[in-house]
């Protein structure tokens, strides 16, 4: 094992803001593991949105003092060192840890329940209520590091952690099976994409709504029908089609999205990149028989089950652009552009 520097490169978020408030810091200090925590060495880190609308405050509710912008609805603690997706190997360990971790490649679970050995009672996010992956080290609860065997390379393996995460949660929350037809909204971005590959691997029927430039690559992952962005979701997919909406939009269509479910229907949602309010009916919920599911907090089985998909080579990475870290602005950027499809992934 080699020896471990004690300054690190990294990316401090300074305050809310635009990518200004991202500072390049050469001379960080290396943390140290708590007892039951594993220091690890990141070689590859995701660009999603989560880190995104945390550097905005997007998540506070507050008037414009950002007072509730963490995951957990408490005040961000600057500087801070985000980084949700993160792909890395082990090359240190608490007291309490066993030493044959050592050397092990983890992806670490972004949904936290262990914090600096303290059990949380409301999980928080890594690189939200801790420093997450956008340095050369970082630090995470054993648990929360899963050892990942198979042939991807790190830049690869770096594209789940969040969006497919979060997507498989949000099927899970929804007890998607085969024999469902699922719409899923935002089908090109990292978790429509996740969750189109995961449906499908669940065996189930997929309506994907996208842009028309991204249609034959959504249809490329698997969806069995694509619907356009501005379709009448009435007309197409139709009225009471499917049985599950797993969205990531909201904003004005989000009426319709009830439509198209059947009686006794499911809706999952993580996301509202279309806009966050939105109109209910609240007669169309309870006379349908609806069931809705707010998606954040990981259901404990799903990342070990989603490392064992990886493993079995049952989805694909989705590697868009890839970036050094002192980037992160060029990355992010490009990001919001929502051009790709797939992941942004920062190289340390």
């Amino acid at each position: 094992m080699k020896s471990i520097n004690k300054t690190m490169r990294g990316v401090q978020l300074i305050g809310h803001g635009g990518t200004e408030q991202l500072i390049l810091n050469e001379n960080l200090s290396v943390p140290s593991p708590d007892s039951t925590d594993v220091l690890v060495k990141v070689a590859a880190a995701g660009v999603n949105n989560t880190d995104i609308n945390t550097r905005i405050g997007w998540y506070s509710k507050s008037d414009g003092d950002a007072s509730d912008a963490t995951w957990t609805g408490s005040e961000l603690t600057f500087p801070r060192i985000q980084g949700a997706d993160v792909c890395g190997h082990i090359v240190a360990v608490g007291d309490l840890v066993d030493s044959s971790r050592l050397g092990e490649r983890v992806l670490i679970e972004p949904c936290l329940t262990e914090i600096a050995g303290n059990e949380l009672s409301t999980p928080g996010y890594f690189g939200s209520e801790c420093d997450g992956g956008f340095a050369e080290y970082t630090v995470v609860a054993s648990r929360h590091a899963y050892r990942v065997e198979c042939d991807l390379t790190d830049v690869e393996l770096a594209t789940f952690p969040c969006s497919y995460s979060t997507a498989e949660n949000m099927l899970t929350r929804a007890h998607v099976k085969s024999t469902d037809t699922v719409l899923i909204t935002g089908a090109s971005g990292g978790v429509g994409s996740a969750a189109l590959q995961l449906a499908k691997a669940r065996g189930a029927y997929v309506i994907a709504v996208t842009s028309q430039k991204k249609a034959k690559l959504i249809a490329d992952l698997g969806a069995d029908e694509v619907v356009f962005r501005n379709d009448d979701l009435l007309e197409k997919p139709g009225r009471e089609r499917v049985d599950v909406v797993i969205d990531l939009v909201a904003g004005k269509q989000w009426p319709n999205l009830l439509e198209v479910l059947r009686s006794k229907g499911r809706y999952a949602v993580s996301g509202a990149i279309g806009g966050p309010f939105v109109e209910l009916d609240i007669r169309t919920l309870y006379l349908k028989d609806l069931s809705f599911f707010g998606c954040t907090i990981l259901e404990q089985e799903v990342f070990g089950n989603l490392v064992q998909l990886i493993e079995q080579g049952r989805i694909s990475p989705l590697v868009d652009h890839v970036f050094p870290l002192e980037q992160i602005a060029e990355a992010q950027t490009l990001f919001l552009e929502k051009k790709h499809i797939g992941k942004m992934v920062l190289t340390l």
